[in-house]
């Protein structure tokens, strides 16, 4: 099939789901962990695009977030993630598993300092990213844990789903594949609905790619793949927001729906005591949500994204992940650019530069796993007698 404005090539596919994510991160950051409620009362009325400092000049001291620069264009951990886990398929120039994370990831996250838009300065990952992720340092560069294994025990949220796009994009139109990387790769990270929760974005943005992709055929795949609580959590939450096609009334609707389903609570910033514990009948909320709002808003960029921001709540992770989804349904020209050149000069990022690099690795990919299939074909075939 060839590529069309309805049918967007890969290379374009990948660079619209990669700034989707960045822009969305962005977009999200400020307003994450308020309520839609507290939002209004801050910004006089929605958000309608990029803002600065809930505290304003007063975010090098305000609680509870300082001392990070969250606004004004600047990315949060969810892309610096990203892009760390880009740059590991660029050394493997392979399918990822466990065992990467400890031989390539941890060093990205501890080996030599990047530009750190939240601090200002040059730090290393680690000095970033949340608890969550700080144990996969912990449990594999000291503790030396087997990789499958290492992350059981760590608490359960979206920190392994918010970086797994690329995972999506190198197995384009192939879900299944995507799931089940995702699902060997964060083994590391995560356990239960949190590692489940990552298989499924993968899978979400993997199917995103495929000509023809619908936000209906997107969820309908995530429905098939995903499994337990968030199996549900998806349906629960996909029925209530095909009923609404503007965000505003969505908002709470959408809320009550994953609430059964969220271990951390009505009041983000006061977990309850049984927030973030493994369970078969949880989920995240931040993925059904994504998803949720991706119906909402028809694929339309702004409509899901501004969606996921005015959520509230955990909205950074949650517009990353419905800004990936879009973007890789629709390629790059779905993303406002002028929103696109703000997060890329404020976060002092070229967002182009990873599409292009993991763009090369997924057709090596791709091509390497139709060698094997070919492989296997033939030796099927020998087995069975088919070519004879």
């Amino acid at each position: 099939m060839t590529p069309t404005l309805d049918a967007p090539a890969l290379d374009d596919r990948i660079t619209g789901s990669l700034l989707g994510a960045a822009v969305g991160d962005a977009l999200g950051g400020p307003v994450e962990g308020y309520a839609p409620e507290q939002i209004l009362e801050r910004h006089g009325g929605r958000v309608t695009g990029i803002v600065g400092p809930w505290s304003g000049g007063d975010w090098r001291t305000a609680r509870p977030l300082a001392p990070y620069h969250k606004g004004d264009g600047h990315v949060t951990d969810d892309t610096l993630m990203t892009h760390a886990l880009i740059r590991v398929y660029e050394k493997v120039r392979g399918h990822l598993d466990a065992h990467a994370v400890a031989e390539h990831l941890v060093p990205e996250l501890i080996g030599a300092p990047v530009w750190i838009p939240e601090l200002e300065a040059e730090a290393l990952p680690l000095q970033r990213v949340f608890l969550a992720e700080k144990w996969i340092v912990t449990r594999l560069h000291y503790g030396h844990v087997d990789p499958r294994e290492a992350g059981n025990g760590n608490v359960v949220n979206c920190g392994a789903a918010m970086y797994m796009a690329p995972v999506g994009l190198v197995n384009a139109a192939h879900p299944a594949g995507a799931y089940a990387e995702a699902i060997d790769l964060t083994g590391a990270h995560q356990s239960s609905y949190g590692r489940e929760a990552a298989g499924v974005f993968a899978a979400a943005v993997a199917a995103a790619c495929s000509p023809g992709a619908t936000p209906t055929s997107v969820v309908d795949t995530a429905l098939s793949l995903a499994k337990d609580g968030t199996r549900a959590a998806i349906e629960t939450v996909a029925e209530v927001a095909s009923r609404h096609t503007d965000f505003e009334t969505a908002l709470a609707p959408l809320r009550g729906a994953v609430a059964p389903f969220d271990t951390v609570g009505p009041d983000y910033r006061s977990p309850s005591l049984g927030a973030r514990r493994p369970s078969r009948l949880h989920a995240i909320e931040e993925l059904p949500i994504a998803l949720g709002m991706l119906l909402v808003g028809g694929g339309d960029f702004r409509r899901t994204v501004l969606g996921a921001v005015n959520y509230g709540r955990d909205c950074d992770s949650i517009a990353t992940m419905a800004g990936a989804i879009v973007g890789a349904l629709h390629g790059e020209s779905a993303v406002p650019s002028s929103w696109a050149k703000q997060v890329a000069d404020a976060s002092r990022l070229d967002l182009h530069a990873p599409a292009r690099a993991l763009a090369a690795v997924a057709r090596e990919v791709f091509a390497r796993d139709t060698a094997l299939r070919r492989d296997h074909e033939s030796a099927f075939a020998g087995l069975t007698g088919a070519d004879r």
